[in-house]
């Protein structure tokens, strides 16, 4: 249940890995998973929140993984890119069917379904209430979409960044691998970066650091955990 009490963020970065948006079936679209995300992100929209978002396109298509050593290293990342457009394209479109006002924009220019990245435009559209979801990454190879998850924070003015994935925390090791493995509430940049930690990878940690922009990581596995971190609730781990 929400409480009565106000959120504690006013702009939010949400990054929703592509992993996530799969469900079970792991590849593809979980069109349940999607609604029900959405569902949440309507529900901090309505209680005056504002709500930036970044998808990973994994679901479809990991450039480094998927690419094997076969494809050229950048024309990977760019089909990684457009795997984000897809993943962006299906969430606007659920929020639409639940009268949420989105706008999707783009690194690179796909200018005939999706708006251009331009952070004035993000800046405003946001102001008006309206969701903004970021498409292509950063628009560069090389970098992952944790990255642009951290550098559109910073370019909107987060407060925070609203880490959802399959995994409810940040851990010494795998918890998948190493039954070991001990979850830890909070934990600074410095020792994530120190103790190896795959939270997120070594250049979106420096660049949250650098710009002092604290990272929530918490489990999509139910959405309404975004909700309950925008309204203060301590779940997950956090990092800053």
């Amino acid at each position: 249940m929400i409480s009565d009490n106000k959120p504690i963020f006013k702009r939010v970065l949400l990054k929703v890995s592509g992993e996530a948006l799969a469900g079970e079936k792991k590849t593809g679209l979980d069109f349940d998973v999607i609604r029900n995300v959405c569902k949440a992100i309507k529900t901090c929209v309505d209680l005056g929140v504002e709500v930036g978002i970044v998808v990973g396109g994994g679901n479809f298509w990991r450039g480094v993984k998927d690419g094997e050593g076969k494809i050229e290293r950048t024309r990977s990342d760019h089909m990684g890119m457009l795997a984000t457009v897809m993943n962006s394209l299906a969430l606007a479109d659920m929020l639409e069917q639940l009268d949420v006002p989105v706008r999707v924009q783009t690194a690179l220019a796909v200018s005939a379904i999706a708006e251009p990245y331009i952070r004035l435009r993000a800046d405003r559209h946001l102001s008006l209430g309206r969701v903004v979801i970021f498409g292509m990454g950063t628009g560069h190879p090389y970098f992952s979409t944790d990255t642009a998850a951290v550098l559109r924070a910073a370019e909107i003015g987060a407060d925070v960044i609203l880490l959802a994935k399959n995994i409810d925390g940040v851990y010494t090791a795998d918890p998948r691998l190493d039954p070991t493995a001990k979850k830890i509430d909070s934990i600074s940049y410095q020792d994530m970066l120190e103790q190896r930690l795959a939270v997120m990878d070594s250049t979106a940690t420096s660049l949250s650091m650098e710009n002092d922009i604290p990272v929530l990581l918490f489990a999509l596995e139910d959405p309404q955990n975004i909700v309950r971190v925008v309204m203060g609730e301590k779940i997950g781990s956090r990092v800053g």
